[in-house]
């Protein structure tokens, strides 16, 4: 039944595989069912409600990704997308985080609108060559940033905007043990050793005492805070029309970056590098949207530490499956989920960026209007700490270049259009929000 549904045989892995691979990306991603909470309380929203919010539109984008779609790709509230919600939307409306949810619940069903529809499978399969490798080695950059922040290895520092942390840290130490530990393992073809070393760097915090042993089991908490408390009605109101168009297009622009990452480092890319079966993964991605809203979070969105699972093998939407199962499951396991620490997931994230970053070696880099854009495109992501950021700067650079060398025939339209959709969510970022706040943010 496994072999039929996912093709394990024709993507090279097998059932053992897959699961390991499950378990590796939802333990790189379990942070989200602790954060995402965090953020949204900071706009009025119940915590408890968020919670089960979170696991539910993750397990259920994930299962439908997976059987849809049959890619190792698992999704889960997005970070960035959620900060926006929370200090940037619900402010603007007064403190209503209702008519937010209903934001959200709008920019998904546009979403839906255009998954099943070729109009955004043709702009994904549209991205240059140069932009997709560059895509890929930025959300690696991006990534490996996040990783050493999780680690306490960079810091703020008030003079350089960022620093060296403090090696004398266990935690920084024990980050750079589960790296040196996975990149060991990984060079003697040792299956699961992300998870491997995860697992052993969250044992020795315990057995050290500094990391706590939160126990395994407690209730599932109420979701009814939440559940569908969106307010749809206030969310058509005139001034609520920038903001859905905002929600829509930094998840595009964040999903067709993941989707492009993930699926080339997974080697599942057709040889003109498109996506197959992009259709159900368009699905997923929207209708994790519309569903999380529905039950109380911002939008749902594929998250790229997915990669991590595929860099321990997995290949198929069975990856993606026992993500769904095992977000479902912490609901009652959330104490157990807590007692990971950052520190023990972020060598994982690093590593992924190491092995995300050799995509650079495909860019052209005798053609000027090619690796400019994505240099672009690569720095931008870090430093502005945004997928979508990264990815909009990167196309507005490779339009102006054709445009200015003579080489406008080698713009297609989907460039045009994402590039001119861009250049309008900056002018209107910056024109009617404060500065320091989509700094913050963005």
């Amino acid at each position: 039944m496994l072999e039929k549904q996912f093709k394990l045989t024709l993507l090279g892995t097998d059932v053992r595989t897959e699961i390991v691979a499950g378990i590796t990306t939802f333990l790189t991603m379990a942070y989200i069912v602790i954060v995402n909470p965090v953020i949204l309380a900071n706009a009025g929203m119940d915590m408890d409600a968020v919670f089960v919010a979170t696991c539910v539109a993750a397990a259920v984008g994930t299962l439908i990704m997976g059987l849809l779609a049959n890619y190792p790709i698992a999704l889960a509230p997005g970070m960035g997308l959620n900060a926006y919600f929370a200090f940037v939307v619900v402010p603007s409306f007064n403190g209503s985080w209702q008519i937010a949810l209903g934001c959200v619940f709008l920019s998904g069903m546009v979403f839906l609108a255009l998954s099943i529809t070729p109009a955004r499978s043709w702009l994904i399969n549209s991205i240059p060559k140069s932009l997709k490798m560059a895509i890929g080695a930025g959300i690696g950059l991006f990534l490996a940033f996040i990783g050493m922040q999780s680690a306490g290895i960079v810091v703020n520092n008030p003079a350089t905007l960022v620093g060296l942390g403090d090696f004398a840290s266990a935690s920084v130490l024990l980050a750079c043990l589960g790296l040196l530990i996975i990149a060991v393992l990984h060079n003697f073809k040792v299956k699961g050793a992300i998870l491997i070393a995860i697992l052993a760097i969250t044992v020795i915090a315990i057995l050290l005492g500094i990391q706590d042993y939160n126990g395994i089991l407690s209730p599932v908490p109420s979701i009814a805070p939440t559940f569908l408390q969106m307010d749809i009605a206030g969310a058509l109101t005139a001034g609520a029309f920038t903001i859905i168009f905002t929600f829509l297009l930094v998840d595009i622009l964040d999903t067709a970056g993941t989707l492009v990452a993930v699926a080339h480092s997974a080697k599942l890319t057709d040889e003109d590098g498109k996506l197959p079966r992009l259709g159900g993964a368009l699905l997923a991605d929207s209708g994790a949207t519309l569903i999380g809203s529905v039950f109380g979070t911002s939008t749902t969105t594929s998250f790229v530490e997915s990669a991590s699972g595929v860099q321990s093998g997995g290949r198929s939407g069975l990856t993606a499956v026992v993500v769904a199962i095992l977000f479902l499951l912490a609901l009652f396991f959330s104490p157990l989920v807590k007692t990971i620490p950052a520190y023990a997931t972020a060598p994982a994230l690093i590593f992924v960026a190491c092995l995300m970053a050799r995509s650079i070696k495909d860019i052209d880099w005798d053609d000027v209007t090619e690796y400019v854009p994505a240099m672009v495109t690569m720095i931008a992501m870090p430093l502005t700490y945004s997928i979508a950021t990264g990815i909009g700067l990167g196309f507005i650079a490779y339009f102006l270049l054709k445009l200015f060398t003579g080489k406008f025939s080698h713009i297609n339209p989907a460039v045009m259009v994402i590039s001119l959709l861009f250049f309008l969510k900056l002018l209107f970022e910056h024109s009617l929000m404060a500065r320091d706040i989509i700094d913050a943010i963005f």
